[in-house]
């Protein structure tokens, strides 16, 4: 897939999956420390490690809430995970990516007392070119695990996917979702669409391109 240079206002779907298709999340804190991280990056000053300045007793400066990216919707599945992001500052997808990719991979890699990439390569991403393409993905994205036969107990929406965060049943608040919730009567009429046309996404031609995995 050709790399692209993603455009300053613009949608994308981004993915990727553990090196060797190895699973990247073990167990709960894994997740939770990853869903932390796209909170805590998400801001265009340069991070510093809040561990470290704690044990060097160094002045860590509020960071500016300056995005760099908007989160649309995301999936967190054992081994990859799916994002729908909307750059917002200029190489922000870009940078988004590089200090998720190497702060978890350090937290990974420390924890699980290994070394070496944890990633396969660089993630992908494909724009998003118009509304029907954004709603068919983000029902792809937000019901993925569902796809990959990932479940929760029965009755309960994947703690991992914003999907949770767009029916209100989460703690987490990383998505900008008026983009999408704003096109349905209420929340339960989204997750009716999400449901019905997640599973044949891969059945449309037309949206082949747009799937990445």
């Amino acid at each position: 897939m050709t790399r692209i240079k993603p455009e300053t206002g613009e949608y994308y779907h981004v993915f990727n999956r553990g090196v060797e298709k190895r699973k990247i999340f073990l167990g709960v804190d894994d997740y939770e420390r990853f869903l932390t991280y796209l909170k805590e990056f998400n801001c265009i000053d340069p991070i510093y490690s809040l561990y470290r300045a704690k044990q060097q007793a160094v002045e860590v400066k509020p960071l500016r809430k300056d995005k760099m990216v908007e989160i649309i919707s995301y999936c967190l599945n054992p081994n990859h995970f799916h994002f729908i992001l909307k750059q917002i500052f200029q190489n922000g997808i870009s940078e988004f990516m590089k200090r998720l990719g190497v702060g978890y991979t350090g937290y990974f890699n420390f924890k699980n007392k290994r070394s070496g990439v944890l990633f396969q390569g660089s993630y992908k991403s494909v724009h998003i070119k118009n509304n029907d393409q954004l709603l068919y993905l983000s029902a792809y994205v937000n019901d993925n695990h569902s796809i990959h036969g990932y479940e929760s107990k029965k009755g309960e929406i994947w703690k991992y996917s914003s999907l949770s965060e767009y029916l209100g049943k989460t703690k987490h608040d990383l998505c900008l979702k008026n983009i999408l919730l704003e096109q349905f009567r209420n929340r339960r009429d989204y997750y009716d669409f999400v449901r019905e046309n997640s599973q044949y996404m891969g059945d449309k031609k037309e949206y082949e391109k747009y799937l990445i995995e």
